[in-house]
């Protein structure tokens, strides 16, 4: 090994590796074509390629993920002592030097490990697929790779391939299996920027030969050596030397490797924090990937997500972790995903011997019990087709054999009477029955208006979640809520708006001044025309009742502000630089740090930032407006930021967070307008983008050079 890594480092350091992994060395089209669809670019793709490709991965549902490495050897301890945090973040949570954290790879001979009682446990829970970490931050490779020695490899543990016999242990079972693959990485010396504990020289660092490294591997794992590969799940793009090209270049290239290969939107920069969803813009990434969370309304129609969680506080074992999530509220988080429309990642983080805790196995167990009754409520279903989930619990829908909808309902909160009503329900049913009954009992059931109303016993058939299937017998028809459409919710003169009347049996009436529509309220479809602040309501009728909730929005008239006339004027912005102390939560703290440069620039941005991290910016001028009129303003960044005009706040994105786009409007005069606008960077990645919407404009745009002045 030592010899083969030696002459493989020479191989790195060419300029010929290098590009050649710049490449991906398969055929295929280059990326020349992107289309957006479901709120993802698609890239030399079809729409129906997209969903024949992501067909799976929307029918399982709920897969498990497994962090496993060295970090599960040194189980949250380190030096007979307990390190806070999470246990994968071990070597930098205890401040490990790269030499001090080497020995733990001798320590990894996780002799109880079984690839086959692995994916035994997922299967038996109804999971459909496993993440493993081929590769967390810590650097550490779970395969053999030919191109590092930090390696399972290079362990007591060797010649076994853990990652291989995973894959044929699933490829036997019908698991599907993915990688989930660090972009950061502490280990190799190419990766910048280093963790401020890691004292070692970074002269002759080279970021684009470790991106080639990182490829090199990911060419390995994709090479069939561990079948086909489902998904590759990367993580760590965070940190400001991975940027927005890097992304897009490293999906294709992964893409060009295997063209059926699903890919999460954490390989480029345009996810949005723990939330996880795609930002706008040309970022690449299949779905979205929200952390330790479930969206309150999924992330919208078509879009494909996955919320990761643990069953305790961690991902890799720690020992000392006994903050376990009950299996109770695990099936329901399931069942909450799955009704917004996302799938299930639920974490295991096996002990530095090779077995998964016994605590995650209880859990798995109990959430395979009631999968093997309910599976059926959960796998290849759509999300709720409501607007609002029921009070009682959740909703998810599928389609029978012989094309005909079918509703599950999860109760979670069972009628003390037997009495479930389902509202909003305008399809008649056919068959009610309740999942894992002995016998086919069917239900009474009957559509009363808006609400089916059925009869069922006093008791539920499972305390935690009793699914109730629900057949209909014609198309499924729901009463949606109503949709204000108006261009914004600020106008100047005069706005025109159109409450929607869309085909079907509800009729959607609505009001201006304030009040509750009722059923002689004015019927939706027409244009109606607003020359003062008024609040719009909505709601849906059948006959006389009212079978939506009221849904409002407020139009508000503004004055627009005069423009000034400065002495003098010239164009671009002037700027002051700040560094300022680590840990910073606010623009108002940007005056408190150290004022290092100033002068001009053509456009707010973190161009003229003084260093990679924690720095504040402050840009002063005017911003010339075409036409009189209402202006939205756009501000993305990372980490906070304000733009004020006139000295009021029109946009605040403060408060330290990862890339996010936040916007407010103002009436302005056509002409020149006193503008501020700051943004700081604490740690990680920094953006600072500005776009307007406004007279004349017909999508939002970066606002031009041209505009600003000073």
């Amino acid at each position: 090994m030592p010899n083969r890594v030696a002459s493989l480092a020479a191989l790195l350091a060419s300029a010929s590796f290098v590009a050649d992994c710049a490449s991906a060395q398969t055929t295929g089209p280059r990326s020349d074509s992107v289309v957006r669809y479901g709120g993802v670019n698609l890239v030399n793709e079809t729409p129906a390629e997209f969903d024949a490709r992501m067909a799976w991965f929307r029918e399982a549902k709920f897969g498990m993920f497994i962090h496993w490495g060295l970090y599960s050897v040194a189980a949250g301890e380190w030096n007979g002592k307990p390190v806070r945090g999470i246990g994968e973040w071990i070597q930098s949570n205890a401040r490990i030097t790269v030499e001090d954290y080497a020995p733990l790879q001798q320590r990894f001979n996780p002799v109880k490990f079984d690839a086959k009682r692995w994916v035994e446990i997922a299967k038996s829970a109804g999971m459909k697929y496993i993440v493993i970490t081929s590769k967390h931050h810590d650097g550490f490779c779970l395969w053999d790779s030919a191109l590092t020695d930090w390696d399972v490899g290079g362990s007591p543990f060797a010649p076994r391939d853990p990652l291989k016999e995973l894959a044929d242990a699933c490829a036997e079972a019908g698991i599907r299996l993915g990688f989930y693959h660090s972009i950061m990485d502490w280990r190799h010396p190419d990766y910048l920027p280093r963790r401020e504990w890691d004292t070692r020289p970074t002269d002759g660092a080279d970021y684009a030969r470790y991106v080639a490294y990182m490829k090199g591997q990911l060419a390995e794992l994709t090479d069939g050596a561990y079948g086909d590969v489902a998904i590759l799940w990367f993580d760590g793009e965070w940190e400001g030397t991975w940027t927005h090209e890097m992304g897009k270049d490293l999906y294709d290239y992964v893409r060009r490797l295997d063209r059926d290969i699903i890919v999460n939107n954490r390989v480029d920069t345009g996810r949005s924090g723990m939330e996880g969803i795609t930002r706008e813009g040309d970022y690449r990434g299949d779905y979205g990937t929200p952390e330790q969370q479930i969206p309150a309304t999924g992330l919208g129609d078509g879009v494909d997500w996955e919320t990761c969680m643990t069953m305790n506080n961690t991902w890799g074992y720690k020992k000392s972790d006994d903050n376990w999530k009950s299996a109770a509220d695990l099936i329901r988080k399931l069942v909450d995903i799955a009704s917004k429309g996302g799938n299930f990642l639920l974490n295991v983080g096996p002990t530095g011997e090779g077995e998964i805790p016994a605590p995650s196995v209880e859990r798995l167990e109990a959430m395979g019990a009631w999968m093997r009754v309910n599976g059926r409520a959960v796998h290849g279903t759509q999300a709720n087709p409501f607007p609002e989930p029921p009070s009682w619990g959740r909703i998810t829908r599928a389609k029978n054999e012989d094309g005909s909808d079918r509703l599950y309902l999860h109760v979670f909160d069972w009628p003390s009477d037997g009495r479930l009503v389902l509202s909003g329900l305008l399809s008649e049913p056919r068959a009610v029955q309740i999942l894992g009954q002995r016998t086919r009992n069917l239900w009474p059931a009957s559509l009363e208006g808006d609400a089916l109303v059925m009869s069922l016993p006093s008791e539920p058939l499972d305390a935690v979640c009793t699914v109730v299937a629900v057949d209909l017998a014609e198309p499924l028809e729901v009463a949606r809520l109503p949709i204000i459409d108006a261009p914004d919710d600020k106008f100047v003169g005069e706005t025109t708006i159109v409450v929607v009347q869309p085909a079907g049996r509800v009729v959607y009436r609505s009001t201006t001044d304030g009040s509750d529509p009722i059923a002689t309220s004015a019927i939706a479809g027409a244009p109606i025309v607003l020359d003062a602040t008024s609040t719009v309501k909505a709601r849906g009728f059948l006959g006389d009742k009212p079978v939506t909730p009221v849904v409002s929005r407020r139009l508000e008239r503004l004055d627009p502000k005069p423009a000034v006339q400065p002495f003098t004027l010239a164009d671009g912005l002037a700027y002051r630089a700040y560094t300022v102390a680590k840990g910073i939560k606010a623009c108002a703290e940007i005056a408190n740090g150290t004022l290092v440069a100033e002068g001009v620039t053509t456009l707010p941005s973190e161009a003229v930032k003084p260093r990679e991290e924690e720095y504040g910016l402050v840009f002063t001028g005017f911003i010339e407006v075409p036409e009189t009129g209402l202006y939205r303003f756009f501000v993305d960044s990372d980490d906070g930021s304000m733009m004020r005009i006139h000295g009021a706040v029109v946009v605040d994105n403060d408060g330290p967070h990862s890339a996010t786009e936040k916007s407010g409007a103002v009436a302005l005069e056509k002409g020149l307008h006193p503008v501020e606008i700051l943004m700081f960077e604490d740690a990680g990645q920094d953006l600072l983008r500005v776009s307007w919407r406004g007279p004349g404009m017909d999508a939002k745009t970066p606002v031009p050079p041209s505009a600003w002045k000073r």
